[in-house]
């Protein structure tokens, strides 16, 4: 914490509530990230896009691993800092991780390919909505996520925590919890507990999310205490879901929340070819 601290001091700044600053500043979490994002069979050959890169304690680890690095920070006060310390190691971006393209950080890459970072809780749905969206990309995500956020990624059907996010990542990855983190990992402490989560990208994905897809997840946990038959009513008309949930061995008596991903694929399919769809 010291080194970090002493960092911003030096530039007489302070951690940036407005930009969800909290830095991870625990030696043992960076070794484990690191090491999540670049195995050992990877090392050397691998490229790593760190968003938010901060004060660059991850991403000191990475160039340990990986062959490239590419740290993307939307404070400019501390990209100067990051510049500094890596030189030419490492390809320093000022820009936003919620719209910075991606294609070109990863133009190239031809080993294992990497997005990590430790995720703003307050913008944590839109990078992941985007992991999921640039899954083609990169093979595996490395993301700290506040706890709660990873039980949700990690839940099965049934369970309290599945919803939507839960769906829409298991569709296009395997998620693996890889550790949990207390607050007192960071500078300064935030107010919950954390994880670092990774998404290993699935080739094919359990399902293409579609337009239809999404109108299917979406309107089966917005209303998580209706029927299929009620939720689904403004997505197609009822002979039309009949039709398909039979086809897709549903019940439509059932709920959202006990539909596995490849039921809600499944169901997408069906009405994708049924002409009554509306």
């Amino acid at each position: 914490m010291s080194h970090v601290r002493g960092l911003l001091a030096e530039r007489g700044l302070r951690p940036k509530k407005s930009f969800g600053q909290n830095f991870l500043t625990d030696a043992n979490i960076l070794d484990v990230i690191a090491r999540a994002c670049v195995p050992d069979d990877a090392i050397g050959s691998a490229t790593v896009v760190e968003f938010g890169a901060g004060t660059g304690a991850l991403t000191a680890a990475l160039v340990k691993r990986a062959k490239n690095v590419v740290a993307v920070e939307r404070d400019r006060d501390l990209v100067p800092i990051l510049e500094g310390q890596f030189a030419e190691s490492v390809r320093v971006i000022e820009g936003d991780a919620q719209t910075e393209a991606l294609e070109p950080l990863f133009s190239g890459a031809t080993g294992l390919r990497v997005l990590s970072g430790n995720l703003p809780y307050q913008i944590t749905g839109s990078l992941l909505q985007r992991a999921v969206e640039h899954a083609s990309l990169f093979d595996r995500a490395v993301f700290m996520v506040q706890l709660e956020v990873a039980e949700r990624l990690l839940a099965s059907p049934g369970n309290k925590t599945y919803g939507a996010l839960s769906i829409f990542v298991q569709a296009a990855f395997d998620p693996k919890m890889v550790t949990k983190v207390s607050p007192q990992c960071f500078y300064p402490s935030p107010d919950v507990h954390s994880a670092v989560i990774m998404l290993q990208k699935l080739a094919p994905p359990r399902a293409h999310e579609t337009t239809l897809f999404r109108q299917l997840v979406k309107s089966a946990f917005e209303a998580r205490r209706k029927t299929l038959r009620n939720a689904w009513r403004r997505v197609a008309d009822p002979q039309a879901l009949k039709e398909a949930a039979t086809e897709s061995g549903i019940s439509l008596e059932a709920r959202g929340e006990t539909l596995s991903v490849e039921q809600f694929a499944a169901m997408e399919r069906a009405l994708s070819s049924n002409r009554n769809l509306i």
